[in-house]
């Protein structure tokens, strides 16, 4: 069996995505430089597609054409292999939850530090980093191959605050916020008090509040910041300077930033 018999033989078994090391493996006493120039062949003829160093996804039929095969299908392998807890996250999560007004170019994948080494092998795949994975607010669903997981609406809001520069800024976050909030429950949400800060939850209320006209979830969520004890001033966007002549708010949020949703 050859290394073109050997892809073929774990197509069929569903085995879609394999390592570097498991061609090794099967092929014990073929010289490494062989191994990775058959490799290449077969990258070369979209067989398969090299999307991290030294992984390896089989192309299936529905994707030769365009010769590429999307993250959904193969992110749940590849973080096994990474060895990284993850969940796709951000405005990929928020796309999967319908607020997809504003779709991320890239898959959006929340994982942990230390930083992914990436080989620039995946244009697709944006690396967002948290120091812990809230694992009751990660949803699953079955994918193509295996399950995928990503963050339910009450983590994604967060994480859309939390990360609004990686989605565009507080522009482009409150858009999203806009179609994902009807989909947010806010009392579940206080069990991630621990997972981000009291600034977040700040800015979020400020946006809830004085941008996204939801005085409801505004008044629940102040109600469980009042819970948290005092907080400091803090200024909307940390990239511009304080905005003078602005009415004070119950938030502490200097909104510095002009935000007009899109139509929706």
């Amino acid at each position: 069996m050859n290394i073109r018999e050997w892809i073929h033989s774990r197509e069929i078994r569903g085995k879609s995505t394999f390592s570097i090391a498991d061609v090794k493996d099967a092929f014990i006493e073929r010289p490494a430089r062989s191994i990775n120039t058959e490799l290449s062949r077969q990258v070369s003829r979209g067989r398969v597609q090299s999307v991290y160093r030294g992984f390896y996804v089989i192309v299936p039929v529905q994707y030769q054409l365009k010769g590429v095969v999307p993250p959904n299908y193969y992110i749940d392998s590849l973080m096994n292999y990474v060895g990284k807890p993850y969940y796709v996250g951000l405005l990929s999560a928020a796309a999967m939850h319908g607020a997809a007004h504003q779709r991320a170019m890239k898959t959006q994948v929340m994982t942990v530090m230390p930083r992914i080494k990436a080989s620039g092998k995946n244009s697709f795949l944006d690396w967002n980093y948290r120091q812990e994975i809230p694992e009751a607010f990660i949803m699953k669903k079955n994918a193509e191959i295996g399950t995928l997981r990503y963050s339910g609406p009450e983590l994604t809001a967060i994480d859309l605050v939390q990360f609004a520069s990686h989605v565009g800024g507080y522009q482009r976050a409150s858009t999203v916020l806009a179609e994902l909030m009807d989909s947010v429950d806010i009392e579940r949400m206080h069990g991630l008090i621990s997972f981000t800060s009291v600034t977040t939850i700040q800015r979020l209320g400020y946006l809830l509040e004085y941008v996204l006209s939801r005085q409801d979830q505004a008044d629940a969520l102040f109600r469980f910041l009042k819970t948290q004890g005092s907080w400091n001033s803090i200024l909307l966007s940390n990239d511009q300077d304080r905005r003078g002549n602005v009415p004070a708010n119950r938030w502490h949020v200097n909104g510095n930033v002009n935000i007009e949703v899109d139509d929706l």
